[in-house]
C-alpha cells in the first residue's frame, strides 16, 4: 500500500508509529534513534524511524520513495511512503504505480490542500480503488467531530467526481497512537475500525501468477547449440509444453525447457521470475518481444491513447521525438495529438488546442510509435499497461494506457503451416524504391470524395517515381471479397481482408492507398493493428463531408436507390457511420477543392516517405 498526502501532513510519523505499535522495528532501532536525537540536540520524532536519508532529516521532508515491511497477526505488508512535496511528484507516481491500496492523509488542522486533490486524482488514474482516508493530527483541533465531519463531506464529494469510493474515513493522531491499534476515548464519537483493523480488512489482490501471461524477452543467447530466450515473467505462469505466441510478430512455438541460472531445470515459472526458455520450433524472436498464451493476447499497435504525467523540465511537445520504454521494448515515438489537459486540483479538463504539456500537468494524449508496441490497458494488467517517456537521457514522464482494443489470436491454420521469411530485407526494398511502404486508409461516407482523392494521390506519387497502388472498395468486392454481403458481420470480414492485403503490399514496399467507407470505428482500429504488426506505418485519413453534400453528389446513384428502398442498410441513412476519434488527417471536401485536399495529403505524407 502507498501512503500519500500533502507535505507535512504526517505520513512519516504515521509509518514510524505504525512500525512501533505492531512490533515491526528491528531490535534496538527505537533506542538508536532516541540516542541520535539526544546527541544532536533534537526532539525525538517518529518520522526518524524510517526517514533514512540525512537530507530528509535536515530538511524534514521525504524526498525519495521508501519501502517498509511490517506485519500484523493476519498478514504481511509493504508500505510505500511517497513524498508529498510538489517538486517530488515523479517519485510519488513511481511509488504509487505498484500499490494495491492507498492511505491518503489529510491534516485535520490544515484541511484539504492542493496536493490532497492532486494525489487522489493520480491514484484514480493509476487504478487504485482501495482507498482509506486518514484524517491525522486530530489533537490539534481538540478531537472536534465537526472538523472531521466537514473534511469527510468535502473530500467525499471530490472523490465522487473521480469515481473513487473510499472504504473508510478514519480520525487519528499518529504522534500519540490515537486509533492506530485500539479505539481511543477522545474520539468516542467515532464508531469505525482502527487503522490496523481497517488494513486487515482490505481485499487481497489477485496473485500475479493468476493473471494473463506476459513474458518480456530481454535477450537471446546461444549455449551448447541451444537458443535461449532470456527474460522476465511479468505476469502469469509459464509451463513446459505451453504454446506461446510472441507478439508483435505473432509467431508461435512450444516451450521445450525452462532454464534457471545455476539451478536445475524447472517445469513451471511464475510472475516475478527471470528465466530462460528454449523452444521446440526455432522462430525469430528478439529483445522486446512478449510471449503470451493464445487465449489471452495483448494489444498490438503503433498508435494508442494514454494518460501521461509529465515531469520533465522541458515541455512535452507535439513536434518532438521521444523514446518510449514499455517492458523491454524501446522505440522512438511522438505525440499525435494532445486531446485534453487536466488540472489535477480542480479536475477541470481543458480541450483547447494545445501543442505542449507543461511540467506536473496530466494530459490525455494519442501517441504514435515508429513500429508496433505490445501492451495492455492499465486497468487489466498494470505491468504491461504503463510506460515511461525519455527526453534525451532523462526519464521525463510516465503514462498509463487505456481504450486499447484486444485482438483474438485464432488458431485456425494447420500446425504444419509456418510463416515463410523473405530473403529480401524490408530495408533493402526501401533503399531500392527510395521510400518506405505505407498504408493510407481513407474512410468516409459514400460520395465524400475518397476514390477521387485516392486516385489523384496514386497518380501524383507515381509521377514522383514512387510505387503506389489503390485498393478500391468496389474492386475488392469484384474479386477477393465477392463472396461477402453487406451485413454487419461481412463488413467486418471485408475490412479484415483488406487490411491483411494492405499489410502485405506495404511490406513489399508499396504505398498502399485504400478507399473504403469502413463505417465501424472498431474495424478501423483492428485494421491499424493488423498493419502495425508488420512494422508498417498506418495513416488514417478521414474524408469528411456532410451527409446532405454526399447525397447531393451521389456519383453512383446509391443514395437515390437507398431512399427508394432498393438498398437496405446503407451507411449514413439506415446504417451508422462512426466518425474517427483521432485520425492522422481530416480532409474537408465540402469546403476545399480536390486539388487543395491533395496538397494537404502530400504535405502530410511526403515527409514520412523520405529515406534517412
Amino acid at each position: 500500500m502507498v501512503i500519500v498526502g500533502h507535505v507535512d501532513h504526517g505520513k512519516s510519523t504515521l509509518v514510524g508509529r505504525l512500525l512501533y505499535e505492531t512490533g515491526s522495528l528491528p531490535d534496538g532501532k527505537f533506542e538508536q534513534i532516541q540516542t541520535v536525537c539526544r546527541r544532536r540536540g533534537m526532539q525525538f520524532e517518529w518520522a526518524f524511524l524510517m526517514d533514512a536519508l540525512q537530507a530528509e532529516r535536515d530538511q524534514n521532508i521525504t524526498i525519495d520513495v521508501s519501502q517498509i515491511w511490517f506485519k500484523t497477526r493476519r498478514r504481511n505488508y509493504v508500505i510505500i511512503d511517497a513524498p508529498g512535496h510538489k517538486e517530488f511528484l515523479k517519485n510519488m507516481v513511481s511509488g504509487a504505480a505498484s500499490a494495491d491500496a492507498a492511505l491518503l492523509l489529510i491534516d485535520a488542522h490544515e484541511g484539504i490542500q492542493e496536493q490532497s486533490r492532486r494525489h487522489a486524482y493520480l491514484l484514480s488514474l493509476l487504478g487504485i480503488r482501495q482507498v482509506v482516508v486518514v484524517v491525522n493530527k486530530m489533537d490539534l483541533v481538540n478531537f472536534d467531530q465537526a472538523v472531521f465531519t466537514r473534511i469527510e463531506a468535502d473530500y467525499r464529494d471530490f472523490l465522487r467526481q473521480l469515481n473513487v469510493q473510499p472504504l473508510q474515513f478514519l480520525p487519528i493522531a499518529a504522534r500519540d497512537g490515537v486509533n492506530m491499534v485500539t479505539p481511543d476515548p477522545r474520539t468516542s464519537w467515532y464508531e469505525g475500525p482502527t487503522l490496523i483493523q481497517m488494513l486487515d480488512d482490505l481485499e487481497q489482490p489477485v496473485p500475479p501468477a493468476d493473471l494473463p501471461l506476459r513474458f518480456a524477452v530481454q535477450d537471446v543467447y546461444r549455449f551448447d547449440r541451444r537458443r535461449i530466450l532470456a527474460g522476465r515473467i511479468e505476469s502469469g505462469t509459464l509451463r513446459v509444453g505451453d504454446t506461446v505466441v510472441f507478439a508483435p510478430s505473432n509467431k508461435e512455438s512450444v516451450v521445450a525447457s525452462i532454464e534457471v541460472w545455476n539451478a536445475a531445470q524447472r517445469s513451471a515459472v511464475s510472475a516475478g521470475e527471470s528465466v530462460g526458455i528454449t523452444l521446440r520450433e526455432q522462430i525469430f524472436v528478439e529483445r522486446g518481444s512478449v510471449g503470451n498464451h493464445i487465449d489471452q493476447m495483448p494489444i498490438e499497435t503503433n498508435r494508442f491513447r494514454a494518460r501521461v504525467f509529465w515531469m520533465g523540465d522541458r515541455p512535452l511537445s507535439l513536434a518532438k521525438k521521444y523514446k518510449i520504454k514499455l517492458l523491454t521494448q524501446e522505440i522512438e515515438c511522438q505525440l499525435a495529438s494532445i486531446d485534453q489537459v487536466i488540472d489535477a486540483s480542480t479536475l477541470e479538463a481543458s480541450s483547447a488546442i494545445r501543442r505542449t504539456v507543461e511540467k506536473n500537468e496530466v494530459a490525455e494524449v494519442t501517441i504514435q510509435s515508429r513500429g508496433p508496441l505490445v501492451m495492455d490497458n492499465y486497468d487489466r494488467l498494470q505491468t504491461s499497461g504503463r510506460f515511461v517517456l525519455v527526453d534525451g537521457n532523462d526519464v521525463a514522464g510516465g503514462g498509463v494506457i487505456f481504450g486499447g482494443v484486444y485482438l483474438v489470436h485464432k488458431q485456425v491454420k494447420s500446425s504444419n503451416i509456418t510463416w515463410s521469411e523473405s530473403h529480401i530485407r524490408y530495408r533493402d526494398r526501401v533503399e531500392r524504391n527510395g521510400h518506405p511502404g505505407l498504408v493510407v486508409w481513407m474512410t468516409g461516407l459514400s460520395g465524400s470524395g475518397k476514390s477521387t482523392l485516392a486516385r489523384a494521390l496514386e497518380k501524383e506519387l507515381f509521377e514522383r517515381q514512387m510505387q503506389a497502388y489503390v485498393l478500391d472498395g468496389d474492386n475488392m468486392r469484384h474479386g477477393l471479397n465477392s463472396n461477402l454481403s453487406f451485413s454487419p458481420e461481412d463488413r467486418v470480414e471485408n475490412i479484415r481482408r483488406v487490411a491483411e492485403v494492405a499489410k502485405l503490399m506495404a511490406d513489399a514496399g508499396v504505398i498502399t492507398v485504400t478507399s473504403f467507407i469502413s463505417p465501424y470505428r472498431l474495424d478501423r482500429v483492428r485494421a491499424r493493428e493488423i498493419v502495425a504488426s508488420s512494422g508498417v506505418e498506418f495513416v488514417e485519413v478521414y474524408v469528411s463531408a456532410p451527409l446532405e453534400v454526399c447525397e447531393k453528389r451521389d456519383p453512383k446513384n446509391l443514395y437515390r436507390k437507398a431512399r427508394a428502398g432498393e438498398i437496405k442498410g446503407f451507411t449514413g441513412l439506415d446504417a451508422p457511420y462512426e466518425i474517427p476519434e483521432n485520425p492522422e488527417l481530416v480532409l474537408e471536401t465540402s469546403e476545399e477543392s480536390a486539388e487543395a485536399c491533395l496538397e494537404q495529403l502530400l504535405e502530410f505524407l511526403l515527409p514520412r516517405l523520405r529515406v534517412d
